[in-house]
């Protein structure tokens, strides 16, 4: 009798935590978790593929220190930080450096240009290359996440699920926020060339016709 209590309980219960979003907040939850995992995973791929790039393009452009020499630095970084997606000022710092590394990133890719050897290297176009694919991965993963946090975020916010988030003690997470707000909220200058397009010439006027002479009639 007693294990058929037991059980009957046990019933009403989980009854009554699927009823109220338990099992729904878990799901999304163990979402959100694997999301990130495919973030950290893209950005693991960027910060394995630096050593290679940076030891190529030092071969070639040697004198390039300063530039190599940043790359390193914030790859450093990046590397030195215990990122908790669930602590707002930590992805924060996460993100920052992030955004160090892919601003020397830049940097470093743009020096490339002034080295042809380099460029026409069949390694460094191919590092260059899954570089770049990385560079998507990131963003496709960033975007999935964004969107998985976003999910979660609302449906804990809502009834009554708000109320089994606070008794089991689930919150709200902190998602990426976008990086230089202000800039990308201009639109883009765009220019077709360095020189202004002459004026169209002024349209000749026509030449007005000439009155005959009258003849003096016959006499």
């Amino acid at each position: 009798m007693r294990s058929f209590s037991r059980l009957l309980l046990l019933a009403v219960l989980a009854a009554l935590l699927s009823g109220c979003g338990y099992n729904a907040i878990q799901q999304k939850d163990e979402q959100v978790k694997a999301g990130w995992a495919e973030v950290l995973n893209q950005y693991k791929r960027r910060a394995d593929l630096i050593p290679n790039l940076v030891q190529t393009v030092e071969g070639y452009a040697n004198q390039e220190r300063q530039v190599l020499t940043d790359v390193t630095n914030a790859r450093s970084r990046v590397g030195q930080i215990n990122v908790n997606a669930d602590d707002a000022d930590s992805l924060k710092q996460f993100q920052q450096a992030q955004g160090e590394l892919s601003g020397a990133l830049s940097r470093l890719l743009v020096v490339t240009e002034n080295y042809p050897n380099l460029k026409s290297d069949q390694g460094f176009r191919d590092l260059q290359a899954q570089l770049e694919g990385t560079e998507n991965r990131i963003t496709v993963a960033r975007g999935r996440y964004i969107q998985m946090v976003q999910d979660y975020n609302t449906f804990l916010r809502q009834f009554p699920q708000l109320i089994t988030a606070k008794i089991f003690g689930y919150q709200v997470k902190p998602n990426f926020t976008v990086d230089n707000e202000a800039q990308i909220s201009q639109p883009p200058a765009v220019k077709f060339g360095s020189q202004a397009p002459a004026p169209a010439p002024a349209p000749q006027p026509q030449p007005q016709p000439q009155p005959q002479p009258q003849q003096a009639p016959a006499q």
